[in-house]
């Protein structure tokens, strides 16, 4: 993605370099006639009652699937993500339509309270127009976790998506539309992240939702705080996928591999510290090469690829340059490490192996798929050095003893800890982190009940 006389973003298809489309960027004047708009169809939504909101986002489901063809080709052309995961994507967005559809009236269920009082009672009530601030990587699928529970809640949602998928954002809007929501349920934004702080500062925002890097989210929480306006945070992640000398080096290898090397490495949740005890390490890493050496890497739209380009070049040069730090710092080069000939962001599924915690791969969030292997004594020391991170979204344990795998789970310092499988992300449970990977939660009742007003209502005599 690239600005283009601050008039214009130019979206850029990673597989090829070649120009996608140029979108012109909303001026003031638009935007302020967009939040007019959403702040309307809040006013108007809100009063909607929950059964019917809820049956809206049934048919915005229906709309996602009855447009998965035209979804997935946008993601895989913008972003690189193969065919197969883009249509993935929007089946699981769709899925989650359907699970607050279904569940979300009886979460914001008005809940009686025994008191003193001769009626007491607890209710859920909407907030108003949320902002949403989402990144590249799940382009569908990220909005679409936030943006079902608000709209069964009855806010309405003003999307500013990240740059290089606003043809996505656009067409998730479109299908909104499709979907027979009211105008402004969901609107974009095609805007530079420079100018989100003045969205926050905006009135007719009442809160900000955000899934991004750990210095964006500063920034939004910043001016969130400065409006004194709600906030959720699902930032950054460095998640630990911890290999006990009793696990199944098999079972370990698989998921690892899919964790780490799924959506070319760029997923906030994937396995990026493989912290393994050095007597299984040496076999441990075998099983991993084997895997990473056969994942398919091509073209998005071929069915059998697996790993596509990266989204961006500077993301593939990040990558890169995080690699070569540590490979200079001492580590180990155990396969990849070499950018192919030919146009597209393309890097190899590569291991680096003998990662010490001071190194650059182990401090920094690494966004591609290259996996460090970290070697430790015993499940004392992996807990001690899995919590040795300035992030805490998620993690993965794997032992054959599931007692002691409750136990040491926790201990880990994490938002999420997934036993003998991945950090994954479902709908019937919450998802966020703690430390600097954020506040809040997203997904399940809790998420649900981020973005309304808990009112208590209190009926003396």
């Amino acid at each position: 993605m690239a600005m283009t006389a601050t008039r214009t973003i130019t979206t850029i298809n990673p597989a090829t370099e070649a120009v996608i489309e140029q979108h012109e960027i909303d001026s003031p004047e638009i935007v302020d006639r967009k939040l007019e708009q959403a702040y309307s169809a809040f006013q108007q939504w809100r009063t909607v009652p929950i059964e019917e909101r809820a049956a809206g986002v049934r048919r915005l489901g229906a709309a996602l699937r009855a447009n998965k063809t035209a979804l997935a080709t946008m993601i895989s052309t913008e972003m690189g993500k193969p065919i197969a995961d883009a249509e993935g994507e929007v089946e699981k967005s769709a899925g989650n339509c359907d699970y607050y559809a279904d569940n979300g009236p009886a979460m914001l269920a008005r809940e009686v309270v025994e008191t003193t009082a001769r009626e007491s009672y607890v209710t859920f009530e909407p907030l108003g127009v949320i902002l949403a601030v989402m990144p590249w990587n799940y382009p569908v699928w990220q909005l679409i976790r936030h943006a079902a529970p608000a709209l069964v809640g009855g806010n309405v949602v003003v999307l500013k998506h990240a740059s290089n998928v606003t043809g996505s954002a656009k067409l998730i809007e479109q299908v909104a539309r499709d979907a027979g929501l009211p105008e402004g349920a969901i609107t974009t934004l095609v805007i530079p992240g420079s100018r989100v702080e003045a969205i926050i500062d905006d009135p007719r925002i009442a809160a900000v939702t955000l899934t991004g890097s750990d210095a964006v989210g500063s920034k939004i929480a910043e001016a969130a705080g400065r409006n004194i306006k709600k906030s959720v945070l699902e930032l950054g992640g460095s998640d630990a996928f911890i290999v006990l000398a009793d696990a199944d080096l098999d079972g370990a290898a698989d998921y690892g591999a899919r964790s780490r090397f799924q959506n070319a490495g760029q997923v906030c949740i994937s396995a990026k510290r493989f912290i393994v005890v050095d007597s299984v390490a040496d076999d441990f890493v075998a099983k991993l090469k084997e895997r990473a050496e056969a994942i398919p890497m091509g073209s998005p739209f071929e069915r059998t690829t697996k790993l596509g380009p990266m989204a961006r070049v500077d993301l593939r040069d990040e990558i890169e340059r995080q690699m070569q730090a540590t490979i200079n710092e001492g580590a180990t080069l155990v396969t990849g490490g070499t950018r192919p000939d030919g146009p597209g962001y393309y890097f190899p599924a590569s291991i680096v192996d003998h990662v010490t915690n001071e190194m650059t791969m182990f401090r920094q969030e690494t966004f591609g798929p290259v996996a460090a292997i970290i070697r430790v004594p015993d499940e004392e020391t992996a807990i001690a050095v899995a919590n040795d991170s300035q992030y805490g979204l998620g993690g993965a344990l794997w032992t054959r003893d599931i007692e002691k795998a409750k136990a040491l789970a926790r201990k880990i310092e994490t938002g999420g800890v997934f036993i003998n499988g991945m950090t994954t992300s479902n709908w019937k449970v919450p998802f966020g982190g703690v430390k600097r990977s954020g506040y809040g939660r997203e997904l399940s009742t809790y998420g649900m009940r981020e973005f309304v007003n808990i009112q208590t209502v209190w009926i003396e005599q």
